[in-house]
């Protein structure tokens, strides 16, 4: 017979789940496209970079290239604002500053503000606070965007602590973004778990202090043959329980 929802909150209410956030519950890359291409478009370059397709994809690797950096503390963080899609016009032969800085602040300002979430995250959200679990949130976004964010998508009541790395100037998946988001949900890795889509960053990062791990796999690659990994946010409660035992 299933435990009561009383009990299992008993049960529950000493636990806590972390969250990544971008490509976790927020989908980066479905409101990340949604928002260039409203610029792009408004910004009438089209018939500069072919078409959306091609510049979305030079945009992709130029972004990707330069976050690693940033997580390794090579870029600041202004760099990597209007550098990405400097490098991405240079790929077309525009060389426009002013566009470059247009661009650059359009993105900030226009993507965060995008909703889509991926499939049943905000109930997954109520059915893990509904058990007695406490939430919380670990990203390496950006501080000022991450809470527009969470407060347009309606998930900002869900979470007690937030924590963004540039505050405390650690990227997961050093330790010391995870002891900090602990020590200030009043909790212990044994007690803690830790679910996001970066193999290394998130789940790796939370083995290595003792923390339990999930990993976020909505593609269901698995390549790093990870035991604990859900295609579905729907499966999230389920896992928790039989590794939180």
């Amino acid at each position: 017979m299933p435990a009561s929802p009383h009990l299992s909150f008993i049960l529950y209410s000493n636990k806590h789940i972390f969250f990544d956030l971008d490509r976790t519950l927020w989908d980066f890359d479905r409101n990340s496209e949604a928002a260039l291409r409203q610029i792009i478009t408004e910004e009438n370059l089209i018939p500069q970079v072919e078409s959306f397709e091609r510049f979305h994809k030079a945009y992709e690797r130029q972004n990707a290239h330069l976050w690693k950096l940033y997580g390794r503390g090579k870029i600041k963080k202004d760099e990597l604002r209007y550098e990405r899609f400097r490098s991405t016009f240079q790929k077309f032969k525009i060389r426009d500053e002013s566009l470059v800085r247009r661009v650059g602040d359009a993105y900030v300002e226009i993507s965060p503000r995008q909703t889509g979430l991926f499939p049943n995250a905000i109930e997954t959200l109520k059915e893990l606070k509904s058990m007695g679990f406490s939430l919380h949130i670990i990203t390496n976004g950006f501080q000022e965007v991450q809470f527009i964010k969470l407060e347009n998508c309606g998930m900002h009541a869900f979470f007690d602590v937030i924590v963004c790395s540039e505050f405390i100037g650690k990227n997961k998946p050093d330790p010391a973004i995870f002891h900090y988001a602990m020590k200030e949900a009043g909790t212990k890795a044994v007690d803690s778990l830790m679910i996001g889509d970066d193999y290394r960053i998130d789940v790796a990062g939370a083995l290595q202090v003792g923390m339990h791990a999930i990993h976020f796999d909505p593609i269901g690659k698995n390549k790093y043959n990870y035991d604990w990994m859900i295609t579905d946010l729907a499966h999230l409660p389920e896992m928790v329980i039989r590794l939180m035992r």
